[in-house]
């Protein structure tokens, strides 16, 4: 199952979380995918939606494979050199910095909360590597595509096969992906089998190619509103891979939804710059906006249950 998320484009909402649930053409490798659509165009009068403080509906556990201390796999696609402000060297440098620093951040301890049958998620994650394709798929990628260039970056030696690993296929913003990307998703997770073995990977679009579909807002904490936008799916990303690596066989929700999905677009108390753009973590040296995940088990306003976070820390969560 891809899980996906995306520009909200009419229809009623279908969940208390604000999801919609459609099928579309299965991945090579994956289980039956669905996409999952939300609300996204608030555009840039008031501060991103801070979203509930109540608990969510339960997320259980199917049985299936976590990912305890995932490695991070970046894979560019395109042309990451370009004069458009955002698919730039720095752009990618943000993206760097955030690979390195998520690990054992209080935001990323919030998958704690899901260790079980055996695996223990203590919090860590681990930058692995980079590889560049410039277009070996062309610019317009059907979703087949993101693990033959996967494959690729492996079987040609520019990244290793990691069975713990998550490989991203980050594309500018001058590619489109032809199953929706900008239309009805900003991103997706799956798993599939490359040539080395098993694999779990995702693909994010550069937000620059429709910002007000796949950020939050148009002016980003680190002057680059499109990678910007990327972080905060690339963490959603990140932590529905680590929590439910196989999609469906770890933890979701009675409706197929995973953790990140439940707290999707909403971002708890942000801070604002002198720029104009908000952010609600600081995560190394950096300042982001990226949206909560979802807390399994804890303490909240109402009891034991689930909640929408933004840190977990000592037992305690921040929303």
């Amino acid at each position: 199952m891809k899980q996906r998320f995306s520009l909200y484009s009419g229809a009623t909402l279908l969940a208390a979380c604000g999801l919609l649930y459609t099928a579309n053409a299965q991945t090579q490798g994956a289980g039956p995918p669905t996409t999952i659509k939300h609300r996204t165009n608030r555009g840039e009068a008031s501060a991103p939606t801070a979203g509930s403080t109540s608990p969510t509906s339960p997320i259980n556990y199917a049985g299936g494979p976590l990912i305890p201390n995932p490695v991070i796999y970046l894979i560019w696609y395109g042309n990451w050199n370009q004069s458009n402000g955002s698919d730039t060297p720095s752009g990618q440098q943000i993206v760097r910095d955030f690979a390195n620093a998520i690990g054992g951040s209080p935001y990323y301890a919030i998958n704690k909360t899901y260790s079980t049958g055996g695996y223990t998620i203590n919090g860590g994650v681990t930058f692995g590597g980079e590889a560049s394709d410039a277009y070996s798929r062309g610019s317009r990628l059907r979703d087949a595509d993101i693990l033959t260039i996967i494959n690729n970056a492996i079987n040609k030696g520019g990244l290793p096969y990691d069975a713990n690993g998550v490989y991203f296929v980050l594309s500018s913003s001058d590619v489109n992906e032809t199953s929706g990307f900008c239309r009805t998703y900003c991103g997706w997770h799956t798993s599939g089998n490359a040539s080395a073995g098993h694999v779990r990977y995702s693909f994010v679009g550069n937000a620059n190619r429709c910002l007000s579909g796949c950020a939050a807002q148009t002016t980003g904490p680190n002057g680059n509103a499109g990678v910007d936008g990327m972080i905060s799916v690339i963490a959603h990303e990140l932590e529905e891979a680590a929590t439910d690596a196989d999609p469906r066989s770890g933890w979701t929700d009675s409706g197929g939804a995973e953790n990140a999905d439940k707290c999707a677009w909403t971002f708890g108390n942000t801070q604002l710059l002198p720029s104009g753009a908000y952010y609600n973590l600081t995560l190394g040296s950096r300042n982001y906006l990226i949206q909560r995940n979802l807390a399994h088990g804890v303490s909240g306003g109402s009891g034991v249950g689930d909640y929408c976070a933004r840190t977990y820390s000592n037992g305690a969560i921040s929303q």
